[in-house]
């Protein structure tokens, strides 16, 4: 048989599979970005749903943690800014941005103690 004809028709088989492996690369694609959305951006938008919830429930009484790390009881709560009380001795009142709360716990029903049972005693 003649070389040349064997490689023109090599070269049309090869054709026909180049679309099928376009398609298989589309759907890979496809398949990637599906895994990106359920482990990276679905999580990430879940979290900022439920933070804004958190920054929004947040009222005067109520014993927050910053997001240094520090414990504190809200004073005063404005529409981006809060006033939080720090210690004991009611002197330590620092103005922050209410993004700076990672943790909120509502103030209990009349009582104003948080401490644990272990250091009551």
């Amino acid at each position: 048989m003649n070389p040349v004809l064997l490689e023109a028709g090599a070269a049309a088989q090869s054709g026909g599979f180049g679309g099928s492996g376009m398609l298989m690369m589309i759907v890979y694609m496809v398949i990637i970005f599906g895994v990106m959305y359920f482990l990276a951006i679905r999580p990430q938008k879940k979290e900022q749903k439920r933070m804004a919830a958190l920054i929004n429930s947040m009222e005067v009484g109520d014993t927050v943690v910053t997001s240094s790390g520090f414990y504190g009881t809200l004073i005063q709560v404005s529409e981006e800014d809060c006033i939080v009380e720090f210690g004991n001795n009611r002197n330590c009142r620092i103005p922050m941005r209410k993004s700076a709360i990672v943790e909120v716990e509502k103030a209990s029903d009349g009582i104003a103690d948080t401490a644990p049972a272990a250091e009551k005693k």
